[in-house]
């Protein structure tokens, strides 16, 4: 992918977007280097400072190496949006950045603007975990038709905060939407590149990179987790740390672990790749290797 550089503008800030593994750290540290850009996280998981190897963040020589944010900066038990980072990244665009990461509800709300729903109290929010947990099919039936007919209903994380966003407002999501602001970055600003990897190299990739991970202390980074274990949290859906906690309360052996850890990241990287085929217009592919 060094190749690439010398087609990708020094000017306009850089979005560089793919599945999991698919090499797009390196890239935006090359470009970093290159135009002394800052690398701003476009990754849902990689905000969390629990997870380093569990997440691929950037290791602490690769952040000594160019200005990095928005990496490792929230809490474990914290509530992280894409309002929140929508809010943060604000002010990081008047300087020259490339914005990097696999959370392609963060890009979208980037370049085509959020709408401006109002917080969710916190007793709604339990009341929709209870719902979820109970009758995922009754909370879907409670939506209304226009949210119901645009967002991933086989999603229960997208299907209960629509739910959420109608209790808490009595408005459906898709109405929220309708009212959306101007983008902070569109899309025509920028220099988007979407990586585009055949199938059976990155899968490779994602094995190989768990092997990494489970080397370099994932399963430090899980029993630190585990005295508090909340899967109900934002944070606790870093991919693999479920299966690993598992493990580590004795209910799967080791080898289980570590191939079902794998098997969800490589099953995460193909709902990426879906997404990307779905939704994403207007960046330039990169097909890999």
């Amino acid at each position: 992918m060094r190749g690439l550089l010398a087609a990708v503008s020094r000017e306009a800030p850089v979005l560089i977007a793919g599945p999991t593994a698919s090499g797009k750290s390196a890239l935006a540290l090359d470009l970093a280097a290159r135009d002394g850009r800052g690398v701003v996280n476009a990754d849902a998981l990689q905000v969390y400072g629990c997870w380093r190897v569990l997440t691929a963040r950037p290791s602490a020589e690769e952040e000594a190496a160019a200005p990095h944010a928005l990496y490792g900066h929230v809490g474990r038990r914290d509530l992280y949006s894409v309002g929140h980072w929508l809010r943060e990244v604000a002010p990081l665009l008047d300087r020259p950045v490339v914005i990097v990461g696999g959370t392609g509800l963060y890009f979208m709300a980037l370049t085509e603007g959020l709408a401006e729903v109002p917080e969710v109290p916190a007793e709604v929010r339990a009341e929709g975990d209870a719902l979820r947990a109970a009758d995922l099919p009754a909370m879907i039936a409670a939506l209304d038709a226009a949210t119901a007919a645009r967002i991933d209903l086989a999603n229960p994380a997208r299907v209960q905060r629509a739910w959420e966003v109608l209790r808490a407002t009595g408005r459906g999501l898709a109405d929220w939407q309708a009212a959306t602001p101007a983008p902070l970055l569109p899309l025509e600003a920028t220099e988007a590149l979407v990586l585009r990897p055949e199938v059976g190299w990155l899968n490779a990739r994602i094995d190989r990179r768990f092997a990494q991970m489970m080397d370099q202390g994932a399963l430090d980074e899980a029993r630190a987790a585990l005295p508090a274990w909340d899967p109900g949290l934002p944070s606790s859906r870093a991919i693999g740390a479920p299966e690993l906690i598992a493990y580590l309360r004795g209910e799967v052996g080791l080898n289980e672990a570590v191939a079902a850890a794998a098997l969800a990241r490589r099953q995460y990287a193909k709902r990426q790749r879906t997404w990307v085929r779905n939704r994403v217009k207007g960046w330039r592919d990169i097909i890999l290797p």
